[in-house]
């Protein structure tokens, strides 16, 4: 299967979705040391907060999207997701604490706004109606995943009057069954929200310890859900050291990835 993000340069991805302008950024390009060299995007993870701001100033540039029209989160892996308009614009994107608190899902039908989430391993959720120029974006790591964000964001577009057969979903670069063992409780859970689907995406590696495929499983809930038009990233998080921080091999000490979505009015992506 073919790759859907394509690279333009040593920091971005990205998606060749139409009048839209959707990718993953990757670790290299940056100005951070240490644990967050150099691409670190995250306010929140320990780094310097000038040299993040240095960071996503270098980022605007390459997408020519100034920071001013971004809009950030407070992730707390859950299921909230907000619509946002361009009175949003701004919040988070130099200082945390302005950030939209405890939001793990964004969408919105305006241009000059740019959706943007941050990753470390979960899975990031693309979302494009294209024929009513919606837009959203979720952060969906196992807590986010079982609690069906992807399915709660579906929902939100069914109430702009948007089926999901008309709904185009990317699952971007994540952290994959290769290298993501999870414990009982996380697979209680996974079946749980998935009921008496048969195509389980998981396989138990050893008593208790089980291999799960969070980008499978998202896609199954899609499914679910009635969305039709679905691709999937090949790219491990985990796999790539030398392109994504990855916060389980990491061990918890590392940068984070953007995920970002808005669109297009006259947009240039700079390789």
């Amino acid at each position: 299967m073919s790759e859907i993000f394509y690279p333009v340069n040593e920091s971005l991805l990205m998606l060749s979705w139409p009048n839209v302008i959707a990718g993953f950024t990757t670790k290299q390009g940056g100005f951070s040391q240490t644990s967050f060299a150099s691409l670190n995007l995250g306010l929140h993870v320990g780094d310097e907060a000038v040299v993040v701001e240095q960071n996503r100033r270098k980022l605007a540039e390459l997408l020519a999207i100034p920071l001013e029209q971004w809009v950030c989160c407070e992730q707390t892996h859950g299921s909230r997701i907000e619509k946002v308009t361009a009175r949003g614009a701004g919040k988070g994107t130099v200082q945390f604490e302005t950030a939209i608190a405890d939001t793990d899902g964004l969408y919105t039908d305006e241009t000059g706004i740019l959706l943007t989430l941050c990753f470390a391993d979960c899975v990031p959720l693309y979302f494009f109606a294209p024929t009513y120029g919606m837009i959203g974006l979720a952060h969906a790591g196992w807590k986010g995943t079982v609690k069906n964000i992807a399915g709660n964001m579906v929902q939100r577009f069914r109430d702009e009057g948007i089926m999901p057969e008309e709904i185009m979903v990317a699952i971007g670069p994540a952290i994959g069954p290769c290298c993501y063992v999870v414990d009982d409780r996380v697979i209680d859970a996974v079946r749980n929200v998935l009921g008496t689907s048969e195509a389980l995406p998981f396989d138990e590696r050893s008593a208790g310890q089980y291999a799960l495929d969070l980008k499978e499983l998202n896609r199954l809930l899609l499914i679910k859900e009635g969305v039709q038009r679905i691709e999937v990233s090949n790219y491990c998080t985990s796999c790539e050291t030398d392109v994504f921080f990855s916060h389980r091999r990491d061990n918890g000490r590392t940068g984070r990835m953007m995920a970002f979505i808005g669109r297009k009015v006259e947009t240039n992506v700079r390789s």
